[in-house]
């Protein structure tokens, strides 16, 4: 969501002068998916590619869900965050690769517009309440390192759920904003979509109704939500550092460092990622790099967190070796 900033305004700033004449022009109801590829192999070499990458994502978000679910020694905020987390790189995922992954089958890469309009809906919400996550995220450990006497008062039950309901519904708020701007929209030129999945700034470029509305929004919308909550992210490191470094046992700091590393670097990899798209100009002869971006953001994404998480948190992996030997007992009985 707010990968569309000022980038989008103003490679769209031409189409937007040009009015276009509504007269005598046959308005269509459905659009072409372009995808990544034409030619068959390649399609085939997607297909296998993809849908490994999509059954981990499930896999492995999955069982850190239930392992957060199940586990006494995981009920704590942070893992109720990571919970979250996980429950929110699944729907992310779902959003985009089943419908691709279906017209890699079918070959048939044709979406009505309703459900084009439903995909970039649901798409928006799950990418700005994983942005509001993070920012919630990273207050946790703040909170947890710079004030640890305070921390079961500051972060109670009660304010958890509060955030992460906060965090889900202001996801979807701004995603209903977008979508009932895009309602407002006729389409009746090309109906190919050069990419795999519904997204704002191709809807925009193929409509023939004047988008200055729905652009401007959309550029101090997410102008502003990206500012702010990339702040609210990266800020609480600043003192959470300076704390560490007061640390004068080289067992403490090394404690406090492995509680927020792995949270740093699903941030750092989530921004990174938006920022390389943000960079890269939506031209004709970027489109390649473009759709290499997006699938970066959409479906690898999504894969790495759960593993930057487990291969780098000690109590996660016992709580899969104590899942483990259960399970094993229950066998055996």
């Amino acid at each position: 969501m707010c990968r569309y900033t000022v980038q989008v305004f103003i490679l769209n700033l031409r189409s937007i002068k040009k009015k276009n004449n509504m007269r005598n022009v046959t308005k269509i109801s459905f659009f072409t998916l372009v995808g990544l590829s034409d030619h068959p192999l390649t399609m085939n070499g997607l297909l296998v590619l993809f849908l490994l990458i999509y059954l981990m994502t499930l896999i492995t978000n999955l069982l850190i869900f239930f392992l957060v679910l199940t586990d006494y020694n995981l009920h704590n905020p942070m893992y109720f965050f990571l919970a979250n987390l996980a429950f929110l790189d699944m729907s992310y995922s779902s959003v985009t690769a089943p419908r691709m992954l279906f017209d890699l089958v079918t070959k048939r890469r044709s979406i009505s517009i309703p459900a084009c309009i439903s995909q970039a809906f649901f798409y928006i919400s799950f990418a700005c309440s994983e942005i509001f996550l993070l920012s919630v995220m990273s207050y946790d450990r703040y909170i947890a390192i710079c004030h640890p006497l305070h921390y079961k008062l500051m972060m109670s039950w009660r304010v958890c759920t509060r955030m992460a309901s906060l965090v889900w519904g202001a996801g979807c708020s701004v995603s209903l904003v977008h979508t009932l701007l895009l309602l407002r929209l006729s389409f009746c030129r090309t109906t190919s979509i050069h990419s795999f999945f519904c997204d704002l700034p191709h809807l925009y470029q193929i409509t023939c109704t004047d988008p200055f509305i729905n652009i401007m929004v959309l550029f101090l919308l997410s102008g502003s939500l990206f500012l702010g909550f990339f702040l609210l992210t990266f800020l609480p490191y600043v003192f959470i550092f300076s704390t560490i470094l007061r640390i004068r046992s080289k067992t403490g700091k090394r404690k406090a460092f492995s509680t927020c590393t792995s949270h740093l670097t699903v941030v750092s990899i989530f921004y990174g990622s938006l920022l390389f798209i943000y960079f890269v100009p939506s031209s004709s002869n970027m489109v390649n790099l473009n759709k290499l971006s997006t699938v970066i953001t959409a479906l690898i994404n999504p894969l790495l967190n759960p593993l930057i998480y487990s291969l780098r948190n000690k109590d996660l992996m016992e709580a899969l070796m104590r899942s483990y030997y259960h399970l094993k007992l229950i066998q055996a009985s």
